[in-house]
């Protein structure tokens, strides 16, 4: 009997343990941000200045009305170069409808030019040389291991609506989100 009590015990605790850590991985994984939830952040996006690569600044508030796809990358990250084509044709496509920052944050603006060589971007590349905009964005938008890509959506108010850690896996992926955050589609 006592070996049948101590079974019972057993299971019921196992079935405990399971059960608070699934409510736990669905409490953390309610927060995650994706474009089925469009709408997981619906605060004000930290403004910032920075340098562009055609030496002039950016200031994203100066941008308020008009949709930003803010996005932080470097030269040396396989996953943002992959990305980067999907990011410019955003910013060709739209028509300047959407505004396409591309910050990076590890490279100086001469390796960055010479990434780019002779092509000049439609989408605006900033320069983040002390990282201190993406440490902001990363603290305030749960980006705790400072993964990049890491991308965010902010709409015309300048809220930040979307925010994707890690690169989008296709162009098409990429407009879906855009779609499912801001309406947008490809033209």
């Amino acid at each position: 009997m006592a070996g049948r009590t101590s079974k019972t015990r057993l299971i019921i605790m196992a079935i405990l343990i399971i059960t608070v850590a699934a409510i736990v991985v669905i409490a953390l994984n309610g927060s995650s941000c994706n474009p089925s939830d469009p709408t997981p952040q619906s605060d004000e996006a930290p403004d910032f200045t920075l340098p562009t690569m055609t030496g002039a600044n950016i200031t994203l508030s100066e941008l308020e009305g008009t949709p930003v796809v803010l996005n932080f990358w470097s030269i040396s990250c396989y996953w943002c170069r992959k990305q980067l084509p999907y990011l410019e044709n955003v910013a060709l496509q739209s028509g300047g409808e959407i505004k396409v920052i591309a910050v990076n944050i590890a490279d100086n603006a001469a390796s960055v030019q010479n990434f780019f060589g002779d092509y000049e971007p439609t989408m605006i590349i900033a320069l983040d040389s002390t990282r201190e905009t993406f440490r902001d964005y990363s603290q305030k938008y749960d980006n705790s291991r400072g993964s990049i890509p890491f991308t965010l959506f902010v709409d015309s108010e300048s809220m930040v609506k979307y925010i994707k850690i890690g690169a989008f896996q296709s162009e098409a992926e990429l407009w879906d989100a855009l779609n499912d955050v801001f309406g947008t589609t490809i033209p």
